[in-house]
């Protein structure tokens, strides 16, 4: 439950349209409502802000869609991480509105108002994408989303979208790998307007270096399991990130697109 519907709760017990009893009812999920196969964590957007997020991996396309429909019921945003198109099409069964799927980024989305004005002069999508009527009107609070290689673009979509569904938008720059260093100073001025910068990088990660060398933001870097060899399923990647020389650089799992822009939405929405 998140704090905005349980205000609403409270206001409507003041003004007598909901009885205590019905109230009563509906915090009966405090903290957690158990549905067999998982115990759903309902109290987590009162103590953090946002609600539990499904990981994907190991869960069948109908645990995926039934957690969902739960959190659905009094979360906006629900994502899943780390699914495929039968998990999609299991929720669909459940959710028919509100749901998107991100094929290059393996993450579905349910979002109550999929599409509308925040009031702040833009468009926001289920996609976490944004539409400026006018286009001239600057994107002040952004993060910016940097990665290596088009192999590495799925975890860069990942954590993209997920800043945009937390209402951040993301600048995206692609292949801006440090083997063509020129691409990426090319766009290093655009690149350090961002409240704060996710970096992803496979083979030898060295791409967050060079950008916490530039950027006086926060830089989170993530490893991709993109490479051969000796990249050891970004483990190389990783442990180089762990060792960066440059300041203000940190450091999440491999692959973990999510939670950089999870992380990198909070930083850039504390203004």
């Amino acid at each position: 439950m998140e704090t905005k519907i349980l205000q609403k709760l409270l206001t409507e017990v003041a003004d007598g349209s909901v009885t205590p009893s019905e109230a009563m009812e509906k915090l009966k999920t405090l903290p957690y409502d158990d549905i067999g196969f998982a115990k759903i964590d309902t109290h987590r957007g009162l103590r953090t802000g946002r609600g539990e997020v499904v990981f994907g991996i190991g869960k069948t396309p109908e645990q995926v869609a039934a957690i969902m429909l739960r959190l659905s019921a009094d979360t906006s945003p629900v994502i899943a991480t780390k699914v495929g198109p039968e998990h999609y099409e299991a929720a669909k069964g459940l959710i028919p509105e509100g749901l998107t799927y991100h094929e290059a980024a393996r993450l579905l989305a349910f979002v109550a108002d999929a599409a509308g004005d925040k009031g702040d002069g833009m468009i926001w999508h289920a996609d976490g994408s944004v539409r400026m009527p006018n286009h001239t009107v600057p994107l002040v609070t952004h993060i910016a989303v940097v990665c290596a290689g088009t192999a590495d673009i799925p975890v860069a979509e990942e954590a993209a979208i997920t800043s945009g569904l937390y209402g951040i938008p993301a600048e995206r720059y692609y292949d801006v790998g440090v083997a063509g260093i020129h691409r990426l100073l090319d766009k290093a001025e655009d690149i350090r307007k961002a409240k704060a910068i996710v970096v992803v990088a496979g083979m030898e990660g060295a791409l967050a270096s060079v950008v916490g060398g530039f950027a006086d933001v926060p830089v989170i870097a993530v490893p991709t399991s993109i490479g051969y060899g000796a990249s050891m399923g970004g483990l190389t990647a990783l442990l180089a990130m762990l060792n960066s020389c440059s300041l203000g650089v940190s450091v999440v799992n491999i692959d973990n697109g999510f939670g950089a822009g999870y992380l990198a939405s909070m930083i850039a929405g504390k203004e």
